[in-house]
């Protein structure tokens, strides 16, 4: 979730139809913008391409605008795209998926009002000495407010946003439609498994009782853990659209930039640890890497986990193919990094080779390299840039990302958050180590 400290009021769009209509109207406004262009260049003498009549600046920041007042489906699609495509996706779709990270819009007051009438019912804040209006988190499902009830419980609520729930499927259809339209994808480019990936990714969240039951499953997975704390499930106050748990404090993850060496170090490789287990051990993992989903309290050390409707269980086939990938490329083992890319579906082997099967080959080892290290220089971005040309050279000669199954994409995307977040910490690691400890 994001900080919605500088976010404004916007109501959410609700009811299938007014969804409907605010996404056909989009699509046929820069189609009927674009087609107009494109009979002014004819008059002209010159014949543009569609991809430039319909990739314009202001095509892109109507589809970042309209996709963020959506939330939902239309915010989720951009996430599970970006998860997996990342340089390969032409320069204008990255735009449109940075801006929607970055974009926190909040429900009006009244509109809130609304919704928790409907779920707890009228009188509802005779049960609160406070509620405040103002959230305290913000993303594509819900908001999350800060109350205390009269019986002395600090707990933080999470609230869905009207109309997301019941307009998945058809909010699913029409973003993929207003994308394929747009411009924006990749030619060749399948988004069919990332709109059916949305689809069943949003039920699940939009389920405020499998987060619920996801908040004790992982509180008692890590019950033991001292590094670790998880929000206590309340379901007295709990709805279909409403979640209650406790308020955990802490500060944003991010701020341990300004920490010394030993502390950013530590809770990096706690985090590192804790993603291994979540696939090696526990079989599921908290799939959103955002950096919102951690905080660290300074007081006790510990880091605070959150949002757990992304939880997602891991096919056991990934899992042993991915651990036989670690092994392989972590002792430099040249056939068996084949084998398990290949188990992934990261490259093909025999008449399935593509032609850039060799190249990608090459860069994982050159990626294992230096994770093999004795330590891991997170700050050090001669590997990133390295990562980058060759990403570009890749895609600007006729690659991109194949069709693998769901979890090696979730996995990807847990890696590179965590990646993300090393970097930003300038944490420097005895990855190696810290792997091979989860690997037997």
């Amino acid at each position: 979730m994001s900080d919605p400290t500088d976010a404004r009021p916007l109501k959410v769009p609700a009811g299938r139809v007014n969804r409907l209509f605010r996404l056909g109207s989009l699509t046929a406004g820069i189609a009927g913008g674009a087609a107009l262009q494109a009979l002014g260049g004819m008059a002209r003498g010159t014949r543009p391409d569609a991809r430039s009549l319909l990739v314009t600046p202001g095509n892109v920041r109507r589809v970042t605008e309209e996709l963020a007042r959506m939330r939902g489906a239309a915010m989720k699609i951009g996430q599970l795209l970006s998860m997996d495509a990342g340089e390969f996706l032409p320069p204008e779709l990255a735009q449109v998926l940075a801006r929607l990270r970055d974009q926190a819009h909040v429900m009006p007051p009244a509109q809130l009002k609304q919704v928790l009438d409907r779920g707890w019912g009228a009188g509802w804040m005779r049960r609160f000495q406070r509620f405040d209006v103002r959230p305290i988190a913000a993303a594509s499902i819900g908001q999350v407010h800060r109350a205390a009830t009269r019986d002395g419980r600090d707990l933080a609520i999470k609230v869905q946003y009207p109309g997301v729930a019941q307009s998945i499927d058809s909010d699913v259809s029409n973003v993929g439609s207003l994308l394929r339209l747009s411009g924006l994808l990749p030619k060749g480019f399948d988004i069919a498994p990332y709109l059916a990936e949305a689809r069943r990714q949003l039920h699940e969240e939009t389920d405020y009782a499998r987060e619920g039951a996801q908040l004790r499953r992982f509180g008692a997975l890590l019950d033991d853990a001292d590094d670790f704390a998880v929000p206590e499930y309340h379901p007295d106050l709990s709805t279909p659209q409403i979640l209650a748990m406790s308020f955990m404090a802490g500060r944003p993850i991010e701020t341990l930039t300004e920490a010394d060496a030993t502390t950013r170090n530590r809770v990096m490789a706690t985090l590192v640890d804790l993603t291994l287990r979540e696939v090696f051990d526990f079989g599921a993992m908290q799939s959103d890497p955002n950096f919102a989903n951690y905080l660290h309290d300074p007081v006790s050390g510990r880091i605070v986990l959150l949002d757990f409707g992304a939880v997602r269980d891991l096919d056991p086939a990934v899992t042993a193919a991915y651990r036989n990938l670690l092994r392989a490329g972590l002792s430099q083992d040249a056939g068996g990094l084949q084998e398990a890319a290949t188990a992934l579906g990261l490259i093909g082997t025999g008449p399935e080779a593509g032609p850039f099967d060799a190249r990608l080959l090459a860069l994982m080892t050159q990626i294992f390299a230096a994770l093999g290290a004795d330590r891991f220089d997170f700050a050090d971005q001669s590997l990133l840039r390295t990562l980058n040309a060759e990403a570009m050279a890749l895609a600007r000669g006729g690659y991109h990302p194949p069709s693998v199954p769901m979890d090696v994409l979730y996995l990807q995307r847990k890696f590179g958050g965590l990646f993300l977040l090393g970097t930003r910490l300038r944490a420097t690691l005895p990855l190696r180590q810290i792997t091979e400890r989860h690997l037997d």
